[in-house]
């Protein structure tokens, strides 16, 4: 395909999946997509670890890593923070908040204990530390997002010859990306799962890329909702270099998700993919549950905390959760959630990855064809 993406990245057909799980990568990438492994839960030796198997799994095609530098957190500033100092932060309101929800769902909060020097959430010095390690891989892509990347991100993407990628939501967010030096746009509408903005896919698209074309030549990837070929392909009429796609990988047998939350994905509609702060303190679209409907609505509710204190809350509560409803507690399923977006109304089912490209691949060339014959007409 004739995609400036294509030519970066070593691919033929410009599918990127973002995913946490190293097996949907790999699957993705041996498939003819790109897989891009979500490494901001990692240290450095994890991370490691992870690429090692994706090496040695991936059949010699490319991938991508994903780190999170956030511009704007609460800690912004302040230098040696740790996940225990933080700890303090945290008001009594809010974990007796939390306490009380689980209980009310017959679900014991359990902790866990960090060591002492464990940075804090999204910590921008250890997603540093993640690309050194990556380096030692054959990586062929770099993103970030929640902000403009550091200049020592673009810096060792120039210097190892890796395109770096940024995540934007909004036509000046783009803007500001293209003049810090990044080499791809990932134009991520509402719809998507995980921090997004609120300017949908079909809006946001168009627009980044009549704001970025007077400064120079930048291939924007479609963000947001995308979960068919279909899609795809009318993102790129609309002037996107391909497609970047995360949720549609959750409902693939390779998934790190739990059977229940797919099965919650699957009678889910895409009105039931809510933007909440109730997870990590930034607006985050999710699958709706009574822990968003508690933290959102709740007569009681504390209000969410600022990132990235209110990641420190969710870890443990959504760790009981999951444990909880794995072991057989059925009220703890009203509480089962993670990222998704709006896209969620179409899965109906659960495949591999590699049955999910094939089909990106056959739905993109029947839209083609009928974009085609309409023009012949």
């Amino acid at each position: 395909m004739r995609s400036p993406v294509c030519d970066m990245l070593g691919i033929d057909f410009p599918l990127l999946a973002f995913s946490h799980c190293r097996d949907v990568v790999a699957a993705v990438s041996r498939a003819g997509g790109f897989g891009v492994l979500g490494a901001t839960v990692h240290s450095p030796e994890t991370l490691e670890r992870e690429l090692k198997w994706i090496d040695d799994h991936v059949d010699g095609r490319p991938y991508g890593i994903d780190v999170l530098i956030p511009e704007n957190m609460s800690t912004s500033g302040e230098k040696d923070v740790t996940w225990k100092s933080l700890e303090s932060r945290i008001t009594p309101a809010h974990r007796d908040f939390t306490r009380r929800l689980l209980k009310t769902y017959g679900i014991e909060l359990t902790t866990t204990e960090v060591s002492a020097d464990q940075p804090q959430p999204f910590d921008g010095t250890r997603a540093l530390e993640l690309l050194e390690v990556s380096f030692n891989h054959p990586i062929r892509l770099i993103a970030n997002a929640l902000g403009v990347p550091p200049k020592a991100m673009i810096a060792m993407g120039k210097q190892h010859g890796v395109p770096v990628a940024a995540l934007v939501g909004a036509k000046e967010h783009a803007v500001r990306q293209v003049a810090a030096g990044v080499d791809i746009l990932v134009a991520q509408g509402t719809e998507a799962g995980g921090h997004c903005g609120e300017v949908s896919t079909m809006v946001l698209v168009p627009e980044v890329i009549k704001a970025i074309r007077p400064m120079r030549e930048v291939p924007v990837l479609a963000a947001g909702g995308i979960m068919t070929g279909r899609q795809m392909a009318a993102c790129m009429a609309m002037g996107a270099a391909g497609a970047w796609t995360g949720s549609v990988w959750l409902a693939t047998v390779e998934s790190e998700t739990s059977e229940i939350f797919r099965k919650k994905m699957i009678a889910a509609s895409s009105r039931d993919a809510v933007r909440s702060k109730g997870r990590t303190g930034k607006p985050a679209r999710q699958l709706r549950s009574v822990w968003t409907d508690a933290w959102d609505r709740g007569e009681d509710s504390p209000g969410a905390l600022p990132m990235p204190l209110q990641s420190i809350i969710s870890r443990d509560a959504f760790a009981s959760i999951d444990r909880a409803a794995a072991a057989g507690n059925t009220q703890a399923r009203d509480l089962v959630s993670y990222f998704v977006g709006q896209g969620v109304g179409l899965i109906d089912s659960v495949k591999s990855a590699g049955a999910v490209v094939q089909e990106f691949k056959e739905d993109f060339a029947d839209a083609a064809e009928h974009l085609a014959m309409l023009v012949a007409e």
